[in-house]
């Protein structure tokens, strides 16, 4: 691609080469780098892509785009400046793919909890009605029914325009994507439009990026800026903040979704019946297989985004009752002959830990054991407050490990802790063996729940990524179990 094709839309200073140079692609990892490549330096929270200029160009780069007036004197090779590369990067990726986001409706899901569990709600729903669907989330990226491997959350703006273009090339009407606050800071969606935009919630987490609340909050805020239409969860404290500053920027539709306060899309006469729950909206009856109040909310942010687009109610209906969500509430007890249930849930934060166990002891005939940790090198405040709430809700909490990462998980045990004056626990650092305990103590009636792994068949110790599967523990225990 001609490089002055590629810098469309880009504002940059040249500071040395020539601009009549044709680029083979875009990289911003000097590890990708062949010959003829451009090379974007961007800096990061623990490498500066700077540094690793000059590797690039051995490599084999032709153009070096920097954020930083850097030394490069070699013959034959185009230097350039921006003030933000990562807005660089993604207006780039979008010329060199040929703008494939403006051939897709998106549909963004922003908040602290639910983004995966509403993506792949609106998925359900928008194939019911007979659209093809990309996906972008943290389980995994979904053209169409074809599933790739998902890195992140929500993938660095050159790979996502990839993905966008796979989805357009597919012949997808539309995207659904989870939209992370770190990829609204870092710019990653840069440059889109997307046609609605969905706030769930927000709650503690990602702090120690973030630092405090209201950058958190204004990182979430960003979605909203680039969405056509908006639907606000108004019982969350936030959803009237991002309603009252939606309507100071004027000509966006706002949808507003809850169960307590009065809003556009209401949920009433909640009723939990064999794990399905069952609830009105505005008078129109619903059911959705997964169970839970807070499921309740990521099927009302989806309801109002149907609504919007003009999807028939009778196809609404039919994908919540067909939704499938790995790792969200994923029950696993049906598949062996035992007299408890399991359940494999992704809760990682206080506020997503209290919803899940508040939800499965609403239908627990006997009792509710919880088997849940910590993430390392992540914020340490939220480890006192996880703490209470499992000792708080489960008749018996097993604290184990999570993803411990650089830190020492016995350190993590004890912060944990901490945060309960209750002695219904045990503490136990493998977390194989804490399911393997958690297995060997249930009983008629009891519900093991799994929190914090999820969809996840690894942990990140101090040693790296470890494999590691919560299901083929369960596997081993119980299907040696049913042999024996």
């Amino acid at each position: 691609m001609k490089l002055l094709d590629l810098l469309d839309g880009v504002s940059y200073e040249i500071l040395s080469g020539s601009l009549d140079i044709n680029v083979n692609h875009i990289q911003y990892d000097s590890r990708k780098i062949k010959e003829g490549d451009l090379f974007v330096c961007l800096t990061g929270f623990e490498a500066d892509g700077h540094d690793y200029a000059f590797k690039a160009i051995t490599a084999g780069a032709k153009v070096v785009l920097c954020e930083k007036n850097i030394n490069i004197d070699v013959e034959g090779i185009t230097v350039l400046l921006v003030k933000e590369g990562r807005k660089a990067l993604a207006t780039m990726a979008a010329n060199y793919y040929n703008h494939p986001a403006k051939k897709l409706k998106l549909i963004g899901v922003t908040g602290t909890n639910g983004k995966t569990t509403t993506v792949y709600i609106l998925k359900s729903m928008l194939e019911k009605a007979g659209k093809k669907v990309g996906l972008v989330g943290t389980i995994a990226n979904y053209i169409g029914e074809k599933k790739v491997k998902s890195e992140r959350t929500t993938p660095e703006s050159l790979e996502l325009h990839k993905l966008f273009k796979d989805m357009v090339e597919a012949n997808c009407e539309y995207c659904v994507m989870e939209v992370s606050s770190h990829s609204l800071y870092l710019d990653r969606v840069y440059g889109c439009e997307f046609e609605i935009g969905i706030f769930t919630n927000l709650t503690r987490d990602h702090l120690d990026f973030h630092k405090s609340f209201e950058n958190y909050y204004k990182a979430k805020f960003k979605l909203f800026e680039i969405s056509k239409a908006c639907v606000i969860n108004i019982d969350d404290d936030y959803g009237y903040r991002i309603v009252r500053d939606i309507e100071n920027i004027g000509n966006k539709e706002i949808r507003t979704y809850s169960i307590k306060d009065e809003s556009d899309f209401k949920a009433s006469d909640l009723m939990l019946k064999e794990g399905d729950i069952h609830f009105k909206v505005n008078g129109d009856n619903f059911n959705s297989i997964l169970p839970g109040e807070y499921n309740v909310y990521n099927a009302l942010g989806a309801v109002g985004a149907m609504n919007i687009l003009g999807i028939n109610n009778d196809y609404i209906k039919e994908g919540l009752l067909d939704v499938v969500v790995p790792g969200r509430c994923e029950r696993i007890g049906y598949k062996y002959d035992i007299p408890y249930d399991i359940i494999i849930d992704f809760a990682h934060t206080p506020d997503g830990l209290k919803n899940i166990l508040e939800t499965i002891k609403d239908y627990t005939r006997n009792r509710l054991i919880a088997v849940y940790g910590c993430g390392g090198d992540r914020d340490k405040v939220k480890r006192a407050e996880i703490g209470r709430i499992g000792t708080e809700l489960a008749d018996l909490s097993i604290i184990t490990s999570d993803n411990p990462r650089e830190e020492d998980p016995m350190a993590i045990l004890k912060e944990i802790i901490s945060g309960t004056d209750k002695t219904n626990y045990i503490a136990i650092e493998n977390r194989s063996e804490a399911i393997k305990l958690a297995l060997s103590m249930a009983e008629e009636g009891d519900v093991i729940v799994l929190a914090g792994k999820g969809h996840e068949n690894y942990q990140i110790t101090p040693e790296g990524y470890v494999h590691f599967d919560e299901r083929e523990v369960i596997d081993e225990v119980l299907a040696n179990k049913r042999k024996n």
